[in-house]
């Protein structure tokens, strides 16, 4: 079995590459049960680096072979807005990708695959699908396109046309892998690929994810983003702590101040210490 580098990290720095688009076809085909084949990585507001670097926040705009466009989010802290956010990246997504005059059968088909580690709504499974489909009122039949339509869109399911979602919540998940699809939920909960695992990219994200094959330079860049990401975890605990002390706000003061000075961005800040967005900036 062996520990290999953090998913989002990968997707991140190593991903990206050409080289390595075996490993994301790879988890793809096995979500979506067809053999994707990934054309380009996508210039895009989330593919850039900012200040800030994301480290709570790491997404991946591809285009499939197909001209599908799919987004690959992965969150790591709670946001209570998290659902409405997805259904944002899609809608803008899709609006960013239409040309003046564009007739409206050749809008790009979105799917959004959101890996998360915080309970995100409440249910029992580990994995879900989220679609856009018709159904009737008295009849509930479920409406399906014409031929013609069929023709032209390649299905005749309506749900083919909108966006799906794809929420994995791999902290939920068992470690009991039944099939190919969880193997890769294995690894994605617990950073290792058992000796046994057949599903497709796994035996080249084996070969190719490895902390020890990463180079002097990109071992520090991994270690420091590992060690940020505990300390923004730090951070969280810490507030909740804050929150019961005398004097809380004088704490929380503190803490803003020295997030400013890592860098973290304000609307996070806000978020962990309870302080304004006016009363983090006077800080700065």
């Amino acid at each position: 079995m062996a520990t290999l580098i953090k998913f989002d990290w990968a997707i991140k720095r190593l991903l990206r590459n050409k080289a390595n688009f075996g490993i994301l076809e790879g988890f793809l085909s096995e979500l979506l049960m067809e053999d994707i084949k990934i054309d380009h990585i996508l210039e895009s507001e989330s593919n850039q680096e900012n200040k800030y670097d994301k480290y709570n926040r790491v997404d991946l705009l591809v285009q499939n072979s197909k001209g599908e466009l799919i987004i690959i989010e992965i969150q790591n802290d709670r946001e209570h807005d998290y659902l409405q956010r997805i259904l944002f990246g899609t809608s803008k997504l899709l609006v960013d990708h239409m040309d003046k005059g564009m007739k409206y059968d050749a809008i790009k088909k979105i799917i959004s695959v959101n890996i998360v580690y915080f309970d995100l709504g409440h249910g029992e499974d580990y994995i879900y699908h989220g679609t856009t489909n018709f159904i009737g009122l008295n009849k509930h039949d479920v409406l399906i396109l014409p031929k013609k339509e069929q023709d032209l869109y390649k299905t005749e399911h309506v749900y083919k046309i909108y966006p799906e979602y794809y929420i994995i919540k791999a902290n939920q998940f068992n470690d009991i892998a039944k099939n190919t699809l969880d193997e890769w939920i294995y690894f994605l909960k617990n950073e290792e690929i058992k000796d046994g695992f057949k599903a497709k990219g796994l035996k080249q994200a084996k070969e190719e994810l490895s902390v020890l094959k990463l180079s002097d330079k990109e071992r520090k860049e991994y270690e420091h983003w590992i060690e940020q990401q505990r300390y923004e975890y730090s951070m969280v605990v810490l507030n909740h702590k804050v929150s019961k002390w005398e004097g809380a706000e004088e704490k929380a003061m503190e803490m803003a101040k020295k997030c400013l000075k890592d860098g973290m961005d304000i609307l996070k800040i806000a978020e962990w210490t309870g302080l304004s967005e006016d009363e983090i900036k006077k800080l700065g």
